[in-house]
C-alpha cells in the first residue's frame, strides 16, 4: 500500500492499481485526484472537499453533511463498505468543537483496510488498532498536546502529519519537533511525498 500526502488534509492511497483519495479540499493540488477510483469525504468544510475536484468521481460522504454541488453516496458511523476495492469502516461522528458559539457538524473518520486511519477534523479513537494514523497537527479546534495525546492513545506503528496548511514554516517545524519527540515513528511529508 502506498500513501501519498497532498496539500492540507488530503491523502492518496494506492494498491494494485486502485486509487482512493481522502479529503481533497480547496488547498489540495489537483493532481491528487488524477486517476482516482473513489473519494472519501470526512465532512463538509471546504478545506476537506472541493466540489470541482471530485466532480464525476465516486464519492462517499457522511449522511447529514451539508454538501452542495457534490453527488455522494452517504455513509453512517458503523458502516463498512468497499471503495476503490479497499475495505472502509466509518467511525467517529462529530467534528471537534471549534468554539462554544460555533455549531459543529457531522464528521466521519475512515479506517481503510484496517491499516490506515484518517479522522478528518476529530480526535476520535477507533476501537481497532491501526498501522498508520493520519494525525491533524494544526487547526482552530486543536491544541498541540491534544494531537500528541491522540497519537499516544492510538499507538500506531507510524503517524503522518496532516491538516497543516494554516502553519508557516516556523510553526510547522515546531509542531513536527514536538510530535517527533513525544510520539513514536512520527513523520511529516511535504505534498507529493510518501513515507519512507
Amino acid at each position: 500500500m502506498r500513501i501519498t500526502k497532498y496539500g492540507h488534509a488530503c491523502v492518496r492511497i494506492e494498491q494494485d492499481g486502485r486509487v482512493l483519495v481522502v479529503d481533497p479540499g480547496v488547498w489540495t493540488e489537483p493532481e491528487a485526484v488524477t486517476g482516482a477510483d473513489a473519494v472519501l469525504i470526512t465532512h463538509e468544510h471546504a478545506d476537506h472537499v472541493d466540489p470541482e475536484k471530485v466532480r464525476g468521481l465516486q464519492v462517499y460522504a457522511p449522511a447529514g453533511a451539508q454538501l452542495t454541488d457534490v453527488q455522494a453516496e452517504r455513509v453512517e458511523v458503523g458502516d463498512v463498505f468497499t471503495a476503490a476495492g479497499f475495505a472502509v469502516r466509518a467511525v467517529g461522528g462529530r467534528h471537534a468543537l471549534i468554539h462554544g458559539s460555533q455549531p459543529d457538524c457531522v464528521n466521519v473518520g475512515y479506517v481503510v483496510d484496517d491499516r490506515v486511519y484518517h479522522p478528518g477534523d476529530s480526535l476520535h479513537v477507533p476501537e481497532q488498532p491501526v498501522e498508520t494514523l493520519l494525525v491533524p497537527v494544526a487547526a482552530p479546534w486543536l491544541k498541540l498536546h491534544e494531537a500528541i495525546d491522540f497519537v499516544q492513545a492510538i499507538r500506531p506503528e507510524r503517524s503522518i502529519g496532516i491538516h497543516n496548511a494554516q502553519l508557516n514554516e516556523r510553526g510547522l517545524a515546531s509542531v513536527n519537533s514536538w510530535l517527533g519527540r513525544e510520539t513514536d515513528n512520527y513523520q511529516y511529508l511535504a505534498p507529493g511525498e510518501s513515507p519512507r
